[in-house]
């Protein structure tokens, strides 16, 4: 698939998904890129602003499997894996999938459950399988995991690990909407005349992995991958901050800058795809001093300084070829 069919195919996909999950069409863009890109998304918002309707219609508009657990304080590791049955008739032991084997996973209020069972994520998010009592089973290809965690209501909740959250290519918000775009979700919801919505396919699993495979073709100037490396590197020496984002960071901007640019028409990366994506990649990969937690700095704030602080490459232009 060529960057320009891969341009087309993304703008169907975020119009289609721009027909339930109203007026975020920036943020949506990020989650797109994400799973082009080939990683997993974080959903950090507050209760009611569309984090499940998104990841459904994305789901739909892909194409692709869906399954959804809730997180919740009892739910144990096997509830998304799966287990082996005992079939008495047979004598045997049979397996039985958990909904893992999908080929978008929504991980429901991730942050409700033990850290037990959020580790269960953990192989399957980065090695595309999991184990059970010594067998190891591949999971659907493509498979990816948007994850949501509702940033009040702490109390039960278990805040994921560094080396978790590091885990999640991207983090993402959507933000209250404005007052018109709540009231078209309103006048929507009157038009069609039931809760649901349903959106037809875009493209297929087949299309996705055509889709992502382009995204690996997209070129990155050795100056941008160079700025990247700048703008991780300058979050492990601020001054406010306790811990940087590794080179896993550096390397998470130029993987969504990429799925960015040809989402944006281009088949380069140019600084404004890597400067648009930043906070998104970087604040949940740093960690603030702890002195600093009660005060008004953000991770998201000290990544958006830098963005004005780090000398960014000059940008060149060319078309899709």
């Amino acid at each position: 698939m060529s960057a320009a069919q891969t341009t087309s195919l993304a703008t169907e996909i975020l119009d289609r998904v721009d027909l339930a999950v109203v007026g975020k069409r920036r943020p949506l863009e990020v989650v797109l890129a994400t799973i082009l890109a080939g990683g997993n998304v974080l959903l950090e918002d507050n209760p009611g602003l569309g984090k499940t309707l998104a990841a459904r219609s994305l789901a739909q508009t892909l194409g692709l499997s869906f399954a959804r657990a809730q997180f919740t304080p009892d739910l144990l590791p096997s509830d998304l894996t799966g287990s082996f049955i005992y079939h008495q008739g047979t004598g045997e032991f049979t397996f039985r999938e958990g909904p893992l084997f999908t080929g978008l996973l929504l991980a429901d209020e991730i942050n409700r459950t033990p850290p037990k069972t959020q580790a269960a994520l953990l192989e399957a998010m980065q090695e595309h399988q999991v184990t059970i009592e010594g067998t190891t089973f591949a999971l659907p290809h493509p498979f990816h995991v948007i994850a949501t965690a509702n940033p009040v209501e702490y109390e039960g909740t278990y805040p994921l690990p560094e080396a978790q959250l590091d885990r999640f290519l991207t983090r993402v918000s959507f933000g209250y909407p404005t007052q018109e775009e709540e009231l078209d979700v309103l006048q929507r919801r009157v038009a069609r005349q039931r809760e649901e919505i349903m959106l037809d396919p875009v493209t297929d699993t087949t299309g996705l992995l055509g889709m992502q495979a382009a995204v690996e073709r997209i070129e990155v100037e050795p100056t941008v991958a160079a700025y990247c490396v700048r703008l991780a590197g300058a979050t492990r020496a601020h001054p406010q901050l306790q811990i940087g984002a590794s080179p896993r960071g550096s390397l998470a901007l130029l993987l969504v800058g990429r799925a960015v640019a040809v989402i944006r028409g281009r088949d380069y990366v140019v600084p404004e795809d890597i400067k648009s994506v930043a906070v998104s990649v970087l604040a949940h990969r740093v960690s603030l001093r702890p002195e600093l937690w009660m005060s008004e700095l953000t991770g998201s704030s000290i990544i958006q300084t830098l963005l004005d602080s780090v000398p960014a490459p000059a940008s060149h232009a060319a078309p899709v070829r």
